[in-house]
């Protein structure tokens, strides 16, 4: 282990939670002990929120590291890890924090354990700014297995917004490499289909809404489109909340998302209509893996033996993040070249 403290700089490009989520997860992996610091300044409250710190402690559990700084609004921290030691572990957010950004973390760092991984994560399951649980068993999974990895779920409990109070547990075998990818080729649309949900209190048409108007706005890319529609069972999940998940795949094995939960004012058509855009977009730009799953296969790329290739659509501001923090703590070199609608990210490792 290096005992010279690598600085990360929190307020460069997204400002916010994801410089110290890829920073952390790499600092566990590579051995690097780092300082971050101006944590969320780019955010209207700096620093460090419950499910940022949740998220440092469960690394910090994970790699058996040293933490300092790590407190409520804290806007530096260092942390000095050790070995990844796998076994049982569990972070708890008491608000409705994401579930999702929470594994984003520890996934990575679970994948080069020495043993088999167990995750008891609480907190928001289909939460707005993250991806929802669906998404990132549906869409995110299948494309981290062409890397050579994978995990396995079990819901226990859905959390919605403000409440939280979600449970899930994820199982994570080790593996002693991860794969290159080669997703240039995007080929033609096969299938769409998705799941379509309320809970709580809402009437079940809301489900049939949400999914007609996605149907609408997609059957010109696939004639094969299937949208199930349901209520959740009351037991699972007490609180209200409705939303759509939405995946395409094509003849070349590529696989693409799209989601969207209701919002307060908003009618169940919108809510669809914004789910079925946000896959659009992704189809007609000719990417290989959309937006959400952009972002986070940069670290996946950077720590993979071999060259790295995807095609993808336009770069967001999340994955010209990771690309930084990447390059910053492994010896990745990333390159961005423009294929249209499309751009071609290729990572020698």
């Amino acid at each position: 282990m290096s005992c010279e403290l690598k600085i990360i700089d929190g307020s460069m490009l997204e400002g916010g939670g994801q410089i110290l989520r890829i920073a952390l997860t790499l600092s566990v992996i590579r051995k690097i002990p780092i300082r971050v610091i101006k944590i969320r300044s780019g955010r209207s409250k700096p620093g460090l929120m419950e499910q940022h710190l949740k998220g440092i402690e469960l690394l910090r559990d994970l790699s058996n590291a040293k933490v300092k700084g790590a407190s409520l609004g804290s806007t530096e921290v260092e942390f000095w890890p050790s070995d990844i030691i796998g076994g049982n572990h569990e972070a708890r957010v008491k608000t409705a924090g994401s579930i999702s950004l929470l594994l984003q973390a520890a996934l990575p760092c679970s994948l080069f354990a020495k043993s088999h991984t167990t995750l008891r994560l609480h907190g928001g399951t289909n939460a707005e700014m993250a991806p929802q649980i669906d998404y990132t068993t549906e869409v995110f999974r299948p494309v981290l297995e062409k890397f050579g990895a994978t995990f396995s779920f079990d819901l226990i409990r859905r959390g919605y917004f403000p409440k939280g109070g979600g449970e899930v547990i994820i199982n994570v075998d080790p593996v002693a490499k991860l794969d290159s990818v080669n997703l240039t080729e995007r080929g033609k649309i096969t299938s769409i289909y998705g799941w379509s949900f309320v809970a709580g209190t809402l009437p079940i048409k809301m489900s049939h809404l949400m999914a007609d108007s996605a149907l609408h706005y997609l059957k010109r890319f696939c004639s094969s489109i299937q949208i199930e529609r349901y209520k959740e069972d009351r037991n699972i999940a007490p609180d209200n909340c409705s939303g759509i998940i939405l995946v395409a795949e094509t003849d070349t094995g590529c696989i693409l998302g799209g989601s969207a939960l209701g919002k307060r004012g908003e009618n169940a058509e919108e809510t669809g209509k914004r789910a079925a855009m946000q896959l659009a977009k992704s189809i007609e730009e000719g990417a290989c893996v959309d937006e959400h799953t952009q972002d986070q296969i940069i670290v996946f790329m950077a720590l993979a033996q071999g060259v790295s290739s995807v095609k993808v659509g336009e770069i967001t501001m999340h994955t010209k993040t990771a690309i930084f923090v990447s390059e910053e703590l492994t010896n990745a070199k990333f390159e961005v070249v423009p294929k249209g609608s499309a751009n071609m990210i290729s990572c020698t490792p």
